[in-house]
């Protein structure tokens, strides 16, 4: 005797015979797939009461099909997305990549690039949690971009930001300083967000001192002190300045007392740490320690 099937597996071949059934006299094939559409959306959430969601995921999947096939690109933008979450859910992160850069096209085809802006960022936010950090990084740059053309200033500086720090962890240091100098600017323009400033321009000198590149630290932090006259005020340009000195003068003592003292006052986060670690060892030491 043949297992007895779900609800929700009985509502899934429900779908599939619908969208599969020829066009009768009286009857279009737009309704034909629209009526599919919908049997494919309640079998998918029956398939996530039940926690299948990989199904779940196939059959917002088919769903979204049948939505394209019906010109409904809202609709089936929505679909693909309920897909991405599913297989999201089901840990399938190949599959919701597929369904949210589905989600992103029929998105930006119908020029809603602020919510295309939103499920980019769940692209890079995934790639991130699979470890593709390139991939993380063009995907936030690509959201912040939209965010940007949308106005969403604080969106965009968030995405470019956390590409400047993904561009630094992988080595892409003038790409990291491109980022940093890109949301230092943007920041500027409003008093909510100058006091981040200083933050960003740190961030984009350590990058070049781990870039064994110390005249571009230096010429920079002149420019931005150009930029801001109270910048060379900050402690953050103070210790920039101590780290650009030791590295010219190769003092590895003195480049981790200057971490020793900020870090007494404001505690060095874990992207800090190791950015300053590759820093101190172009003063050529095998292993570098900040103490």
């Amino acid at each position: 005797m043949a297992p007895q099937k779900s609800p929700a597996e009985v509502l899934f071949e429900k779908a599939v015979k619908k969208s599969a059934a020829s066009t009768g006299w009286f009857s279009s094939s737009s309704s034909k797939y629209e009526e599919a559409g919908d049997l494919f959306q309640q079998a998918a959430n029956a398939f996530k009461l039940e926690k299948e969601y990989t199904q779940a995921g196939d059959a917002f999947s088919k769903e979204a099909e049948c939505r394209e096939k019906c010109n409904e690109s809202s609709d089936a933008a929505n679909a693909w997305w309920n897909a991405a979450k599913a297989f999201k859910q089901a840990e399938s992160s190949d599959l919701a990549l597929q369904a949210f850069a589905q989600t992103v096209l029929f998105l930006t085809k119908s020029g809603r690039f602020r919510q295309a802006a939103d499920r980019q960022k769940d692209i890079a936010q995934l790639y991130l949690q699979t470890s593709k950090l390139q991939e993380a990084c063009d995907s936030y740059e690509k959201a912040g971009d939209w965010y940007k053309q949308e106005d969403a200033i604080a969106s965009a500086n968030t995405c470019f930001k956390d590409a400047a720090d993904l561009h630094a962890q992988i080595g892409n240091y003038q790409n990291a300083i491109v980022q940093y100098e890109l949301v230092a600017d943007q920041s500027r323009a409003s008093d909510l967000t100058k006091f981040s400033i200083k933050e960003y321009w740190l961030r984009s000198g350590l990058c070049a001192l781990a870039n064994s590149d110390s005249v571009t630290a230096k010429r920079n932090m002149e420019r931005y002190a150009n930029l801001d006259s109270t910048f060379s005020g900050t402690r953050e340009a103070k210790l920039l300045s101590a780290l650009i000195e030791a590295v010219e003068s190769g003092d590895s003592e003195a480049f981790a007392t200057a971490c020793r003292d900020y870090d007494q006052i404001t505690k060095l986060d874990n992207w800090k740490i190791a950015i300053l670690m590759k820093a101190k060892k172009t003063i050529g030491e095998d292993e570098p320690s900040l103490t």
